[in-house]
């Protein structure tokens, strides 16, 4: 199998504010996750790469509901459901949902100017703008990493 070195992508140089800085990140993690996803070969895109069942479609999928439940207040049950596309999507579909719910994610975000305020359409227990941002850097670098390795291991493809 040979291996194919994309450019590292070095972190982003965001404003200097707290939410510059916060948002920059996560942004450059959603960018990093659909980076690996978009052009990764059929079917090997939503084959298991490890005996966890995880793939790289179901991974992205995952992300699209953690989004719409941190940012935009949906309800999900069935978590571990999230984490298998559905047979008859595409990859170009579940990126598109994807950068769809990233897409609303950011609009709420957009009118969020205190970090310390709870995130709107959450109810009164909603967690704060900050810790919504924090979460979802977590989240999605967590499985960003998830995502080198299962791209590495389907076609060698390395870097971001």
């Amino acid at each position: 199998m040979p291996t194919t070195r994309r450019r590292d992508t070095p972190p982003p140089r965001t404003g200097n504010s707290e939410s510059e800085v916060l948002r920059g990140f996560l942004d450059y993690l959603r960018s990093s996750v659909v980076a690996k996803v978009e052009d990764a070969p059929e079917p090997q895109v939503r084959t298991a790469g490890v005996p966890s069942g995880t793939n790289l479609l179901g991974l992205l999928n995952h992300l699209t509901y953690v989004e719409r439940a941190t940012f935009l207040g949906e309800r999900i049950t069935g978590w571990q459901a999230t984490f298998q596309a559905d047979a008859a999507d595409t990859v170009a579909e579940v990126v598109a949902r994807y950068r769809e719910a990233v897409e609303r994610a950011n609009e709420v975000l957009d009118d969020c100017t205190d970090l310390g305020s709870p995130l709107p359409h959450r109810g009164p227990h909603a967690p704060s703008v900050r810790w919504a941002l924090t979460h979802m850097i977590e989240e999605t670098g967590r499985h960003a990493g998830h995502a080198d390795i299962l791209r590495e291991l389907i076609d060698g493809t390395t870097g971001r």
